[in-house]
């Protein structure tokens, strides 16, 4: 008959012994299961994934109307209609246009670019808390889904541009090498959207009901950023605080606006634009991307947990 005797549990080693958990770990090269790397690190493991990134964005944009009969010509029609039915209300009963040369142009750059930040900030909000799913399954560095929504958004803007400049040349605004501004403007923009979008990523990902706030906070920050209207018309002989005035000529929805008109539209002359607007362009990037990117990764290892 065999003997069957219970083995004692094992012992540590002699040079294993009074060492903490966390010394035994750096020991043996164990790492915490989803920590956050480095900020090197991280951008590394963007890079990497860049594929990825771009090819989440394209499926998003081939599937977003993949049930409307029209499939994606809903990318150019939506954006034109909403520019219908703001020259109907804006342009028609409330005879905004008769400030502005060249209204329809003007308004629909503005509805345009707006609608590119308007749509990456929602999009950025729903990044995390609505791909719960896929975050829990997989392990990647999580900025790449509020940076693919942009990049998706971005698709469904240069889709929108081509009807943009049919409607520029209809009009008799005619091509010149100021259209080429469009690319750096466009770029900074996707930056300014992106580090946007990061921010209302991790803070969408604790209190999922700011989705519901954000389209009624959007849609007053449309209304202060000329998109229907000119704010150089609008504030001239007006006696507002100067603070006020700088802050409506700064906002940088506003900025973003007022570049692509300046570059698109041959009407819309320098003097129409704010005081060192290409520095504010430049200063909204920086400080919302490289800002919105630092806090966003400061989180990484919280997404999808709790």
């Amino acid at each position: 008959m065999s003997q069957v005797l219970d083995a004692p549990p094992p012992t540590a080693a002699p040079a294993d012994q009074g060492l903490t958990p966390a010394e035994l770990a750096a020991k043996y090269g164990l790492t915490v299961s989803g920590a956050r790397p480095s900020l090197p690190a991280y951008v590394r493991q963007l890079w990497q994934r860049r594929h990825f990134i771009t090819a989440f964005a394209t499926a998003k944009l081939t599937a977003q109307y993949s049930q409307a009969k029209l499939g994606q010509l809903w990318q150019i029609m939506t954006p034109l209609l909403n520019a219908a039915v703001y020259y109907f209300i804006f342009g028609v009963l409330m005879n905004t246009k008769r400030d502005v040369e060249d209204y329809v142009p003007f308004l629909v750059t503005g509805v345009f670019v707006f609608t590119f930040t308007q749509q990456s900030v929602l999009a950025g909000t729903r990044a995390i808390s609505g791909s719960l799913g896929l975050v829990r399954a997989l392990h990647f560095p999580r900025a790449s889904l509020p940076i693919s929504y942009c990049l998706q958004q971005l698709q469904q803007l240069l889709f929108s541009m081509c009807a943009l400049l049919v409607i520029l040349l209809c009009f008799g605004v005619p091509p010149t090498p100021a259209w080429l501004l469009v690319l750096p403007a466009l770029a900074l923009q996707f930056t300014f959207n992106t580090g946007l979008a990061l921010v209302m990523a991790r803070i969408g990902s604790k209190t999922p009901d700011i989705a519901q706030l954000m389209p009624f906070v959007l849609r007053t920050w449309m209304y202060a950023s000329g998109v229907m209207w000119s704010l150089d018309a609008v504030l001239k002989g007006r006696d507002l605080p100067h603070l006020a005035t700088t802050l409506l000529e700064c906002n940088p929805a506003a900025v973003y606006i007022d570049l692509m008109r300046f570059a698109l539209i041959d009407t819309f002359h320098h003097d129409q634009l704010p005081h060192h607007v290409w520095a504010w362009a430049v200063g909204w990037a920086v400080l919302a991307g490289l800002g919105g990117f630092i806090y966003f990764w400061k989180a990484e290892e919280t997404y999808g947990r709790g």
